[in-house]
């Protein structure tokens, strides 16, 4: 892979670099720097997904570097701002268990020499957007002193049924799969 090619997957690793600082930002009430911080990783998560695949930079290693910084991010912010106590536990709960799920599911799958290929359906890329809508919403709204309601009410909203949906759509796949397993 030569170094153009790989602009997108060094982007993805600085992404990945920057969850401790928001994190850090989050534990050190320093909201601003975190909702700055957080916006800067989503930007680049879209410059690296546009890159890739407007030139033709994909590469296997984006492929899995890519959801991995997504999640390190999203759980990440979820749980420090559900410890925060500015997220309902329940929605943090529901999140972070939505991506064990998805980890765990593909870990059995490699184990039974089964992988099984991850396509993040619309419904997991509307559940990204509106997951990450709702953490710069609830970011925002501590770091700069403004009331988010109704918003924040509707957009936790649209994350728990687009969560509950998403997993409940990775969950019949993966069972389809890992049907085709012969039993020994």
């Amino acid at each position: 892979m030569s170094i153009p090619e790989s602009i997108p997957n060094i982007i993805t690793l600085c992404r990945i670099l920057l969850v401790p600082i928001i994190i850090w930002a989050i534990a050190s009430s320093q909201m601003e720097i975190a909702f700055v911080v957080f916006v800067i990783a989503g930007i680049s998560d879209a410059v690296d997904g546009f890159l890739a695949k407007r030139f033709n930079m994909t590469s296997e290693l984006g492929a899995l570097l890519d959801p991995l910084a997504d999640k390190a991010l999203l759980v990440s912010i979820y749980m420090a701002l559900g410890i925060w106590g500015a997220i309902p536990r329940w929605i943090v709960i529901l999140v972070v268990s939505r991506d064990f799920m998805i980890v765990a599911a593909v870990i059995v799958s490699w184990l039974f020499d089964k992988p099984v290929a991850m396509k993040p359906s619309m419904v997991s890329k509307l559940n990204t957007v509106a997951q990450v809508a709702y953490a710069a919403l609830a970011l925002g709204s501590l770091g700069f002193a403004f009331s988010a309601s109704p918003y924040d009410l509707i957009l936790m909203g649209l994350v728990a049924v687009l969560t509950l949906s998403s997993v409940f759509l990775y969950l019949v796949e993966w069972i389809r799969h890992m049907g085709t397993i012969e039993a020994r």
